[in-house]
């Protein structure tokens, strides 16, 4: 056999081995999220956002935006609005008290199966846009343990490109860009996040991929993601 045959063959099985490691070392939802299916939670309670930003508004902007991607995934959301009224007449607004506390309570109290702590690492204005960092974190009402933890570091990009290439338009094309940053509202930032972080959990009871979906691919556990 001449050498050159003979090294295009062990090429070919280094890729074989290579492209066989790379199939079997896939980790899939199965395995990332190991205890979101062993436990199969029905009903989520949303706490408050836990608010680590200098943007004072974002803890209840944020909480408005959460129980939707839930629902869509399959999972029975109890009402935000009755949840903080509850929580509030109990003084449990704060949720940094319970994030590392027993949560039993929520589940004899709300009848919750987890419960969804979010942080707000960053929310705020950054050049032409909108910079959010958020952290979600599903927890077990019944063993404490995390079910999902996933975040996204997310730039919402608000400049204009109206393809001018002269001086007066790209003036004008700065101008319109500081307007839209300061007129759009910073929730639409958080939903982009949203979408990101949860569009990888594990689909809910009321979901017609519920249990079907562990072998599909995970994603990264920390996204980071510039969009428009």
């Amino acid at each position: 056999m001449k050498p050159d045959m003979k090294r295009l063959i062990c090429l070919m099985a280094v890729c074989l081995i290579a492209a066989s490691c790379g199939v079997t070392g896939t980790v899939t939802r199965g395995t990332q999220y190991a205890k979101m299916y062993e436990e199969k939670p029905v009903t989520l309670l949303v706490m408050p956002p836990i608010n680590k930003s200098a943007n004072v508004e974002a803890k209840d902007l944020l909480y408005t935006s959460i129980s939707r991607p839930l629902i869509e995934a399959g999972y029975y959301v109890l009402s935000p609005l009755l949840a903080m009224d509850v929580l509030k007449s109990e003084s449990a607004y704060d949720s940094e008290v319970f994030f590392e506390a027993p949560l039993s309570t929520f589940n004899s109290y709300f009848g919750a199966d987890a419960v969804v702590f979010s942080v707000i690492e960053t929310w705020a204005k950054k050049g032409l846009g909108i910079q959010t960092k958020i952290r979600y974190v599903i927890k077990s009402a019944y063993t404490d343990e995390t079910l999902f933890d996933r975040s996204c570091d997310l730039f919402l990009d608000l400049s204009v490109d109206s393809g001018s290439e002269t001086l007066l338009g790209a003036l004008v094309e700065l101008a319109a860009a500081a307007i839209s940053t300061a007129s759009t509202d910073h929730i639409v930032a958080a939903r982009k996040a949203n979408y990101y972080i949860l569009r990888d959990i594990p689909q809910g009871k009321y979901s017609p991929q519920h249990m079907q979906d562990k072998d599909v691919a995970a994603e990264p556990k920390d996204v980071v993601a510039r969009v428009k």
